[in-house]
């Protein structure tokens, strides 16, 4: 890439755009905005309530800076990829994390997907977001660290902070999630892909497919990790943005 690329702050280059996933805030992300922050200007996308994920990504693309880099957990990862359907001449380089492409499956498959989040709906609605996120979260994280108090804690805090409304409204959106197979063939920009290794939710086989779609993208896995990695391997993930981002 070239020198007028660059994207450190102190260079007046693009400022690095994170997008939190499903049930997530800035929180999500604190362990690398502590390391991001020494040397980027970081932004956080605020999908302000939005139902749809190209609603989402028009929410961001309003508020966001002329150019950007995009770094994405989950669900923040298919607005990236409705950010780059819409304003790919926008976006400086990508990181995706844990996420995932595809559609909803049709037939059994899909009507299953839709009754399981229902179902976490219907619990939110009657018991309350904490104990929905403690059905929610074992898949989330890796086994080893389900009783680790102060991941899960973090974890539950989170969620407990999510307004029904803005989780139903991020069901809403998924269960209607267009597929971003092309869009993935049209990246041009420097791309990362990385998952937890034991990430159940969003498995290393999708991110090997979606590194496979990408021209020239860089693939990842973090070690003993789950769905949640920057959270669960703070360090890890940091480590990886930060040489990443000084590659570009």
């Amino acid at each position: 890439m070239p020198d007028g690329s660059r994207i450190t702050a102190s260079e007046g280059g693009a400022a690095v755009l994170l997008l939190p996933g499903l049930l997530c805030d800035g929180a999500v992300f604190a362990g690398q905005l502590d390391a991001l922050a020494t040397r980027h200007e970081c932004l956080l996308g605020d999908y302000l309530g939005r139902d749809s994920l190209p609603g989402m990504a028009e929410a961001v693309l309003a508020r966001a800076p002329p150019r950007f880099v995009l770094i994405a957990h989950s669900m923040g990862g298919r607005v990236a990829l409705e950010i780059v359907r819409r304003a790919a001449a926008r976006v400086v380089a990508l990181a995706l994390l844990d996420s995932g492409y595809q559609g909803r499956a049709t037939g059994a498959v899909g009507e299953q997907e839709a009754r399981e989040r229902e179902a976490l709906l219907a619990l939110a609605r009657t018991e309350g977001m904490h104990r929905m996120g403690r059905v929610w979260l074992p898949p989330m994280v890796h086994p080893a660290r389900l009783n680790d108090a102060a991941l899960t804690g973090a974890i539950l805090a989170m969620v407990e902070r999510c307004p029904y409304e803005v989780f139903a409204a991020q069901v809403r959106a998924l269960l209607a999630r267009p597929d971003a197979t092309e869009v993935l063939r049209s990246i041009r920009c420097p791309t990362l892909i990385a998952c937890g290794r034991e990430d159940v939710w969003s498995p290393l086989a999708r991110h090997e497919a979606m590194a496979a779609l990408v021209p020239g993208s860089r693939l990842e896995v973090i070690e003993a990790c789950g769905h949640m990695a920057p959270m669960e391997r703070p360090t890890e993930v940091s480590s990886l943005l930060m040489r990443w981002l000084g590659s570009l």
